[in-house]
């Protein structure tokens, strides 16, 4: 039955969660009052109310969940194509913006962003990835689908679906999992081999085996700024993955790029990126081992670099331990100084959500201070314009990439 024949339930929240939703947050934190909510469908959608009645917003409901529910609008509205059809084209015009280039891979709709909340729709060349961050947009992702399939501007050949839950790295985890991340809901199937490309580079993506694609898209324009002053430049790349910033640092001029990463896969895939875009990897070198150990090998043989990238997950396990951006970017930083030389660059980077920048800021002083060097912040820059965030959703702007000078200790 549909939302227009039926009376739809009304869930009420607490004084302290209208008064947020009021200021523009689109989420209701589970607590006393969600917990005696009637029962309703994860999935469906409901009326928040607050305690006298007064209507807040038509919300997504995932009772089970933290976010008990994603607010979709502060006027009555219903999931349906004409809904979705308008959320996604005034995305689509937001990106007119965008100084996009010689790109065929960037983020369409960005959740929260672009007011469709715990959902993303990637553009991989002629095909899209829808993520969900809540299992609410199940019942809804082969809608979302056919209005993609259907809008005259975008013309994809094949829509993909992704589920993405909070612990991520609980998927990644699984060794060797064979059943595929992602799976066609409609339209054709991506070839296995299909290649993006960015300002004019190419980059190979898997839309359906991995937890991630291959290429980080939101890092887009910081990879610009770095193919722009990297001439001549020695290059190190730490937690390189698939190659995207050192392709770029190559593409730029840099002198020799080091790649590090604890994945042998992945460095094969960055190797492939290399030739894709006309470089020998042979004309680099590519480390596969913990960045850890591989960053003291290179202390104690003395390698110097002129520019250092370290851009971590926010959580990874190898066999040697674990890095998290709280417990191991001060510890990084301290050891990676001691390899750039006075007047070099190093560019730290983190996705962590729940970090600030100022606590941050303080793990990288915290770093130089242990390593006797001073940093001097010359740029501080997140993520991609296509990753837009909502003045009242400042969570959305999870992405911290800082550039700085290293020099002697003042």
């Amino acid at each position: 039955m549909s939302n227009r024949k039926r009376k739809r339930q009304q869930l009420k929240v607490g004084s302290e969660t209208a008064r947020v939703l009021k200021l523009g947050h689109p989420w209701v934190i589970a607590d006393r009052y969600t917990r005696q909510w009637p029962a309703v469908d994860c999935g469906s959608l409901a009326d928040l109310v607050d305690d006298a009645g007064s209507f807040l917003a038509t919300a997504l409901i995932d009772p089970q969940a933290r976010v008990a529910a994603r607010v979709l609008s502060h006027t009555h509205v219903n999931l349906d194509d004409v809904f979705l059809r308008k959320r996604i084209t005034a995305a689509a015009a937001a990106r007119s913006w965008m100084p996009l280039g010689d790109t065929d891979a960037w983020r369409l709709v960005n959740a929260e962003g672009d007011g469709l909340p715990g959902l993303t729709i990637d553009r991989y060349a002629g095909y899209a990835v829808l993520q969900y961050f809540t299992p609410a947009w199940e019942p809804h992702l082969e809608r979302v689908a056919q209005v993609l399939l259907a809008m005259e501007n975008e013309e994809f050949l094949g829509v993909y679906a992704k589920y993405r839950p909070q612990e991520t790295r609980k998927l990644a985890a699984g060794g060797k999992k064979k059943k595929p991340y992602s799976r066609l809901i409609a339209g054709r199937e991506a070839p296995r081999d299909l290649t993006v490309v960015e300002h004019g580079l190419k980059f190979s993506v898997d839309l359906v085996n991995d937890l991630n694609t291959g290429i980080f898209p939101d890092q887009r324009q910081n990879r610009q700024v770095l193919r722009a002053r990297i001439a001549g430049c020695r290059f190190l790349n730490l937690f390189a993955y698939t190659g995207a910033f050192s392709v770029a640092a190559a593409a730029g001029g840099a002198s020799q790029v080091t790649s590090v990463d604890v994945s042998a896969r992945y460095l094969e895939q960055a190797q492939r990126n290399f030739r894709l875009n006309g470089f020998d990897p042979a004309d680099h070198e590519f480390v596969c081992g913990d960045c850890f150990a591989e960053v003291e090998k290179f202390v104690r043989r003395g390698h110097r670099f002129d520019v250092v990238l370290m851009d971590p997950p926010s959580f990874s396990t190898t066999r040697r331990g674990k890095f998290t951006t709280g417990g191991g970017t001060a510890d990084m930083v301290a050891r990676v100084l001691p390899l750039i030389e006075p007047g070099g660059l190093l560019i730290t980077s983190s996705n962590l959500q729940k970090m600030a920048l100022n606590d941050y800021l303080k793990e990288l002083r915290k770093g130089s201070l242990a390593a006797d060097r001073t940093l001097q912040v010359m740029e501080v820059s997140g993520q991609s314009p296509d990753f837009p965030f909502l003045t009242g959703f400042p969570e959305g702007q999870y992405l911290k990439y800082v550039v700085s000078v290293v020099q002697e200790q003042l």
